[in-house]
């Protein structure tokens, strides 16, 4: 669903739009104007059902990947067509934690503390050792799934035995890492590499306020923009994402940070090469800056060299996110949708469950069952905005 906005801005810069996936029910499909069957996370299928596709006379002139954490297919299609993308070797070091983190660990670039681990056993010793939350995750996962919060001594620390578990069978190699946790305020960034120079006009602070309810879990519910940081911290943050960028091998090409702010100074946690999803690239920004960031990303994907003024914020607009998460159980009623949708400034809202449903208990960010955005003039209002819209609506679970 969250590609979708993406197809609709292809389509409307008069582009001819090709949609890949390996369900022929796909909800995109439906907004491009051919669609190919093949494994988003597999390039190999994708590579041989394009060049099936491609055998009747038509050859893709650009690549890429929203919402889907998958570079390594845009690479080998890229490779393959001989078009403008992230290498295989960027790609691999996107979508592996760990030889990320030894990457950036080279090029000192600023990250948490961390290690792979084997074992449950060497998770409770490090625990024992550090004394100090740390997080637990795959290696190669997306979406949150597997990644635990394990503060030391705290009462929604869980048994190292089934935190190491539940890690690793979200790995598809098996592979898992812990890394320190640190403090303070965390952030999303998005930009572009052009020809060497970064842009960022992506920058939302990521709302972390459930910590506890969905412990040991982290699961993230949504952001504000523009940021409470004060200028030189959002700048230096900025300029960290970038040199991450870089450091990973982005040319010509989109970055995603997970950065954070811990004591003064910006830290990565982790960096994408695709598009976001969260509706951040193709609503929020464009909402809070002005940048039209989806067509900026569709051009350097066709070869083009979009020029900086059309990637540099003309304004800062508010802007809030929030999601819906019901109790567990089996939906019985959802209330409030329309009353939410009438309110002053509620711009996106999205139901993703229905009644008869089972809401399943929130372990990753796809579990989200809707989600609503608020636009105003300011940050301030358009969280209080969107808090309104979310407080009316009811999804009832029994």
């Amino acid at each position: 669903m969250e590609s979708i906005p993406v197809l609709q801005r292809a389509s409307e810069m008069g582009l001819y739009v090709l949609a890949v996936d390996a369900n022929p029910q796909a909800p995109g499909f439906a907004h491009a104007h051919e669609s190919v069957i093949g494994c988003v996370y597999t390039p190999e299928k994708s590579v041989a059902a394009l060049n099936k596709w491609s055998a009747k006379g038509g050859k893709p002139h650009g690549v890429i990947c929203a919402a889907v954490d998958a570079p390594g297919t845009v690479a080998a299609v890229a490779d393959h067509f001989g078009l403008t993308a992230v290498s295989a070797e960027t790609a691999r070091l996107a979508t592996d934690k760990k030889a990320m983190k030894d990457r950036f660990k080279e090029c000192g670039i600023p990250i948490p503390w961390y290690r792979e681990i084997f074992s449950a056993d060497e998770l409770a010793q490090l625990l024992a050792d550090q004394q100090e939350t740390l997080v637990i995750k795959p290696v190669d996962s997306r979406g949150a799934r597997g990644v635990l919060r394990l503060v030391y001594g705290s009462p929604h620390m869980p048994d190292p035995q089934w935190a190491f578990e539940c890690s690793q069978k979200e790995s598809p190699s098996g592979r898992v890492m812990v890394e320190k946790y640190l403090h303070g305020p965390q952030v999303s960034t998005e930009g572009f590499v052009v020809n060497g120079q970064c842009f960022c006009p992506g920058f939302s602070d990521r709302n972390y306020e459930f910590l506890d309810r969905f412990a040991p879990n982290i699961i993230e519910n949504g952001g504000d923009l523009p940021s409470f940081l004060d200028q030189d911290t959002q700048d230096a943050v900025k300029e960290l994402s970038g040199k991450a960028a870089i450091a990973l091998g982005i040319e010509n090409s989109m970055f995603k940070g997970d950065m954070v702010v811990h004591e003064g100074r910006p830290y990565v946690i982790e960096m994408a090469a695709r598009l976001s999803g969260g509706y951040f690239c193709s609503h929020e920004i464009p909402w809070n800056t002005g940048v039209d960031f989806v067509s900026t990303a569709i051009r350097l994907a066709l070869g083009e060299a979009p020029a900086p003024e059309n990637m540099i914020p003309p304004f800062q607009k508010g802007v809030a996110q929030r999601y819906l998460f019901p109790k567990p159980g089996k939906v019985t009623a959802i209330e409030g949708v329309e009353e939410a949708r009438k309110m002053d400034g509620i711009s996106m809202l999205e139901i993703r469950t229905a009644v008869g449903e089972a809401i399943s208990p929130a372990t990753s960010h796809p579990a989200r069952a809707g989600v609503v955005m608020a636009r105003a003039e300011t940050r301030e209002e358009a969280i209080k905005r969107v808090e309104a819209a979310v407080a009316a609506i009811k999804i009832v679970t029994a």
